[in-house]
């Protein structure tokens, strides 16, 4: 998939030879640092091109993708489904059968685009959370309505929707191999807030991109849900750029996605046709930001242990026991 590895002996760091010849060499890896973990096929990373706004911009995505030769696991949406029409969904989840992607939509009403003040105070109030029982519902209905049309994988930014989802998919309301993908604008930010959003139900957790890669350990020791990383931030995360770290992120993180996020560009949320030519621009830069760090971990020997094309299930994960998981109650 990317040029031949630097090394047949393992991966190794940037400019490790040169820097030791001049008596600067870095501190060997801490084998216990590495993550035990993996995604059920055996891989160690994954790929996501996020903020596909629509069928245009998708296919933008696929047809970059093809000309640079980025391999691309799943595609994210963050308008939210409510933005689609029908027919676009439903040309989406097509598209995205046709490549073998996972196709993720974001689920309904969100604090920031709702009439409550306090997510334009400094502090941003709730944030994207949903606000009150109507938009709870908006984001289960968003949620109902995508599963109906094919899709598989919702986005959620509040964790009582995230828990309310779980358990329809518990009682089949909504299919069992429906997955949940946490927003990295609720990200956990520590091991404890991440296995409780693991046991809640999710299915992959966006963790900030300014963690270090201690954080990253720190996790790992305590939860082997997929996470999903940017490796290049926008500008409302933080405008972080890390191509250098993806080869230790993977070795950290695993198992997880590498998002191919993109700094100093408008946001594009919530997405309509007034903002065409930027979104279209800014998917084919993601995609050769995803080729960037392809051939960065190319020329460092990491580019080994991508899950094959068309793998999208986490695995066994951890979770809160529902109505429906836990044990009728014995006669006496």
């Amino acid at each position: 998939m990317t040029a031949a590895s630097a090394t047949t002996s393992g991966p190794r760091r940037p400019a490790d030879a040169a820097l030791a010849s001049l008596g600067h060499s870095a501190p060997a890896a801490d084998p216990a640092d590495a993550s035990p973990h993996s995604f059920p096929d055996g891989g160690t990373w994954r790929t996501e091109i996020p903020s596909v706004e629509g069928p245009e911009a998708l296919a933008t995505v696929f047809k970059e993708a093809s000309r640079l030769d980025v391999p691309i696991h799943r595609i994210s949406q963050g308008s939210g489904v409510w933005m689609l029409t029908d027919s676009e969904i439903t040309e989406m989840v097509e598209s995205c059968a046709e490549r073998n992607a996972e196709l993720c939509l974001f689920t309904g009403p969100r604090g920031t685009w709702d009439i409550g003040a306090a997510t334009r105070t400094d502090s941003r109030g709730g944030g994207l959370r949903a606000r009150g029982h109507d938009a709870v519902a908006g984001c289960v209905e968003d949620a109902l309505r995508a599963a109906s049309l094919g899709v598989k994988c919702l986005l959620v930014a509040d964790e009582g929707v995230l828990w309310l989802l779980h358990q329809l998919r518990d009682r089949g309301e909504l299919p069992a191999d429906t997955t949940f993908k946490l927003s990295a604008l609720v990200g956990p930010v520590n091991p404890a807030s991440f296995a409780v959003y693991e046991q809640l139900g999710a299915d992959s957790i966006n963790i900030p991109s300014d963690l270090t890669l201690e954080h990253l350990t720190e996790i790992r020791r305590v939860s082997g849900a997929p996470m999903d990383f940017y490796v290049e931030a926008p500008d409302d995360l933080g405008g972080f750029v890390r191509i250098y770290d993806a080869a230790e992120l993977i070795r950290r993180g695993a198992p997880i996605y590498l998002k191919f996020g993109l700094s100093k560009s408008p946001g594009i949320y919530p997405y309509g046709a007034q903002l065409r030519d930027v979104a279209l621009n800014s998917a084919r830069e993601r995609v050769r930001r995803g080729r960037l760090v392809l051939d960065m971990l190319a020329r460092l020997g990491a580019d080994g242990g991508m899950s094959p094309l068309g793998s999208r299930l986490p695995g066994p994960l951890r979770r809160f026991a529902t109505a429906q998981s836990q044990p009728a109650p014995q006669e006496s």
